[in-house]
């Protein structure tokens, strides 16, 4: 109950900024300022996600959640391997760090016909968006923090006779780990994103699918309810990694 309190504390403005947005666009939406199909009411929203919270929680979320968890493992181990790499190897950053800045500058609506091209509409089309629209926080969260490391700690580890390893395991990773974490937080909200934006190019399920089957047949209700509880979706999975941050990192949150 303390914790929930300290919550609401924190975040109270925000609350009352949202209400009042919801309350506002409900009353626009009522009084006829703003056409129902363009933008519908809150409260037609909500409906919207009761009357059809079967197909949507146990059919699209499902289906989201399976692709966005295989490509998000996929860029997290991936992209923290490569950063890694880079680290220690100069040839490797030199060569490798250059192509990653590159595959950002290309749009991902690009891109997504060629996986569909690759991997046809299955679910692996998707998993390529999602890694490719969420590795790039990781790699350069991970490979700045372990640059940034501190050279005098370094220069005393190496004058006590730590090896290279050692001065890895016990300086260069816990002082990567704020911006590990900063990346995460980026790249768990990319991942979702990615694996919506693969399912309104080619997919039979899932909740980005559902939202432009909505959108075709001009069910405003409809997209943004699946809008919606990707939001929550997104608010969760990044107050998860929070929360996994402020228990990993209790030497920095000793205030």
């Amino acid at each position: 109950m303390k914790r929930f309190k300290n919550w609401l504390q924190s975040y109270r403005l925000f609350l009352i900024f949202t209400i009042t947005i919801l309350v506002l666009f409900e009353w626009l939406v009522r009084a006829g300022f703003i056409p129902a199909f363009i933008i519908p009411a809150p409260t037609s929203v909500m409906v919207s996600i009761i009357e059809n919270w079967k197909p949507l929680l146990f059919e699209h979320l499902p289906a989201t959640m399976i692709e966005f968890l295989i490509g998000f493992l996929f860029a997290v181990s991936g992209g923290i391997a490569l950063a890694v790499t880079m680290f220690f190897s100069k040839t490797v950053e030199k060569m490798l760090y250059p192509a990653v800045l590159i595959s950002q500058m290309i749009p991902i609506i690009a891109l997504s016909p060629i996986f569909v091209l690759w991997f046809g509409y299955t679910i692996w089309s998707k998993v390529a968006v999602t890694v490719l629209i969420s590795f790039f926080p990781i790699v350069v969260g991970t490979y700045d923090g372990l640059k940034a490391s501190d050279k005098d700690y370094f220069e005393l580890l190496r004058s006590m006779g730590a090896n290279r390893w050692q001065i890895f395991i016990k300086l260069n990773i816990p002082m990567a780990l704020p911006s590990l974490f900063s990346g995460l937080k980026l790249a768990i909200v990319y991942a979702l994103v990615g694996a919506t934006i693969g399912e309104w190019l080619g997919a039979s399920e899932g909740l980005g699918y559902y939202s432009r089957r909505m959108s075709g047949n001009l069910n405003s209700e409809g997209v943004f309810a699946a809008i919606t509880i990707l939001t929550i979706l997104g608010i969760l999975l990044f107050g998860f990694i929070q929360v996994i941050e402020k228990n990993v990192l209790k030497w920095k949150n000793t205030d």
